[in-house]
């Protein structure tokens, strides 16, 4: 199964200038136990926003440069690349975990089966957006809301769509 998991403002922006628009300690909990001992995509500018491989999984960053390295990072030359590598690690999941491009790319060619959608319930400024995708192809099978609270300055909702076959 390959999946998408992502963080969405109402107005779909997921970054600016290269970082998260929000600080939402209960989405990055969510992100890490969602993940965690499963391969993770990502393209250059989203590994680079992170900064360093995330433990505990397989880092698998998408780049145009052949001798881009880092330690502990698997480089590929593209998103089915990197998928068919994220596949090798016998795990029941993948996760693409962006950015906007990446996530575009993956869901025009349709080769995702599930969406974590973190939808929080805001409008931002931002450069990088998530792409809108067709619900009518898509079925919402989770939808758990968060309210904001002294330590998340946003309300959001934990969604989960599958697409239907």
């Amino acid at each position: 199964m390959v999946s998408i998991i992502v963080a969405a403002s109402e107005n779909n922006v997921i970054g600016i200038h290269n970082h998260l628009p929000w600080h939402l300690p209960v989405d990055m909990k969510y992100f890490k136990d969602t993940t965690m001992g499963k391969p993770i995509v990502m393209g250059r500018k989203s590994f680079e926003e992170l900064g360093k491989v995330l433990p505990g999984r397989p880092n698998i960053m998408i780049t145009r440069q052949p001798d881009y390295t880092s330690p502990g990072l698997i480089v590929v030359p593209s998103l089915e690349a990197g998928i068919e590598k994220a596949k090798t690690f016998g795990t029941e999941e993948v996760f693409v975990t962006g950015g906007g491009e990446i996530f575009k790319m993956a869901i025009e060619k349709e080769i995702v089966d599930r969406i974590y959608l973190t939808r929080v319930h805001a409008e931002v400024e931002g450069d990088t957006y998530f792409p809108a995708f067709d619900q009518t192809k898509w079925e919402k099978v989770k939808d758990e809301k968060y309210e904001k609270d002294e330590r998340h300055k946003y309300s959001m909702s934990f969604q989960v769509w599958e697409f239907k076959k």
